[in-house]
């Protein structure tokens, strides 16, 4: 065979090995992987019910990092004291049992689906109340084992957690909702969890919850001691604080203008009576149907909240406005039963006056020209006379503003004439004219202390 026909039968049968040797190094590569699952988790050669060692190989606990995403918070529940949310679980830790060869940096992990194959965690959280994994479309849960014997498990799921609130302020008030996680088994001394150093619990940009605004988030340690032991416990807080816009459209302004509107009857006339009764009855009920419907989101507890105080006062004034009207009423009946006897009195009088007149008639001029100065006892006469000489020559009283001012708008209920002295004026439209001005200067002063004192609670809180 000539030396040129060697060579190019030489360089074929070449060419023809390395893709051999190509095609067999793609196939081999995946069949590694299987032979390095095969060989770290194959029977008899690793016992998931055995924890990791310690640092360094040695007898001390097994160090699991913990870190968290929340992904959203669905409900914030007031009246069962609850919260839910959705969220990426993620735990680290080292098990040198597991350490296998990289191919020279080509095989980064290893990726298991079946959480029962090697030792986990028997964390728990420990104020959660119900849970669920997400199945759809395939369970999402995955476990990464890497070359140096690190395992990371992470999975999505979704707590409906317990959240005790303290409800003194509300709806002015801060929340503190707490994720507890612990060890139920492993004490301390065999386990321990610990927040992954940098961002331990990071949250979804733009989350939206419809009361509430999530202002910031706390990672701590919360590890307990029982009989059995001390377990490790990790806490996140999360601190929400109440939208206050809503209970203020919805809550605070209604009340008022049903407390102003229960002022109208004041402006109304006194004989007016189904208008003012009807008044007062709709909002006195529309005030106490508000009411129940405010104590039916929430839970009853055996303090009094900063809303009960707001609607309890409001509903007072309003039954305040009601029973004004009944006070009126009944000054305004007693103003006529004192007027009807000041009226027969005035006849009366008259009469006397009359037959007095007829007697004095029949007298001779001498004995009509002495009476004058003589004073007999028992004249009605006599004593009518000393009586008007003793008002007239008494000193006249000092005028006093108030009273100036009122009998401006009092008139008598029976003569439209202006308020003449202190026994002619209308004690019924006096009552009107001071609650007129009472009832919003008390209201507008409780106001004023009711703002400032929760107002500066909160601050307190904060």
């Amino acid at each position: 065979m000539a030396p040129g026909h060697v060579f190019w039968a030489i360089f074929y049968f070449a060419c023809l090995c390395s893709a051999s040797l190509a095609n067999n190094a793609k196939v081999n590569f995946r069949e590694k992987e299987k032979k390095i699952l095969d060989q770290i988790l194959g029977a008899g050669k690793y016992d998931a019910r055995i924890r990791p060692s310690g640092i360094n190989g040695t007898d001390g606990p097994a160090i699991v990092r913990i870190n968290l995403f929340v992904r959203s918070i669905m409900t914030i529940s007031d009246i069962k004291m609850e919260y839910s949310v959705q969220l990426t679980f993620r735990e680290q830790w080292l098990d040198e049992r597991l350490k296998f060869d990289d191919i020279g940096g080509r095989l980064k992990y290893l990726t298991l689906t079946e959480a029962n194959r090697v030792w986990m965690p028997d964390l728990f959280f420990s104020n959660e109340k119900e849970g669920h994994f997400h199945n759809i479309i395939m369970p999402n849960v995955y476990i990464r084992i890497f070359p140096y014997g690190s395992v990371l498990y992470s999975i999505r799921i979704s707590l409906t957690l317990a959240c005790p609130m303290n409800l003194k302020l509300y709806p002015l008030d801060r929340q503190v909702c707490s994720l507890r996680m612990a060890s139920y088994g492993w004490t301390t001394a065999d386990l321990v969890f610990l927040w992954k150093e940098g961002d331990p619990v990071q949250v979804v940009k733009n989350l939206h919850l419809p009361r509430f605004t999530l202002e910031k988030f706390l990672t701590d340690y919360c590890n307990s001691k029982t009989n059995t032991g001390e377990y490790s416990c990790l806490k996140v807080d999360l601190l929400f604080k109440r939208e206050f816009s809503y209970y203020l459209i919805q809550i605070y302004i209604p009340c008022c203008m049903l407390v102003i509107v229960s002022w109208v009857s004041f402006w109304l006339d006194q004989g007016a009576v189904p208008a003012r009764v009807s008044l007062g009855v709709t909002t006195l009920l529309t005030m106490a149907t508000q009411t129940s419907g405010i104590n039916a989101s929430l839970p009853p507890v055996s303090y009094t909240k900063a809303i009960d105080v707001w609607t309890g006062v409001c509903l007072t004034f309003v039954f305040g406005a009601l029973l004004e009207f009944a006070l009126v009423n009944y000054a305004s009946r007693s103003d006529m039963h004192r007027e009807n006897m000041k009226k027969k009195r005035r006849e009366m009088e008259q009469a006397s006056l009359d037959a007095a007149s007829d007697l004095l008639d029949t007298d001779s001029n001498a004995t009509f020209a002495m009476k004058p100065l003589v004073r007999h006892p028992g004249d009605p006469m006599a004593l009518e006379k000393l009586r008007q000489c003793e008002v007239h020559m008494q000193a006249p009283k000092r005028p006093n503003c108030c009273r100036s001012w009122l009998s401006k708008f009092p008139t008598s209920p029976f003569k439209k004439v202006p308020c003449l002295g202190r026994g002619q004026c209308s004690r019924s439209k006096r009552i009107d004219v001071i609650s007129r001005i009472t009832f919003p200067l008390v209201f507008a002063l409780f106001n004023l202390v009711y703002w400032s004192t929760y107002l500066f609670r909160e601050e307190e809180e904060d």
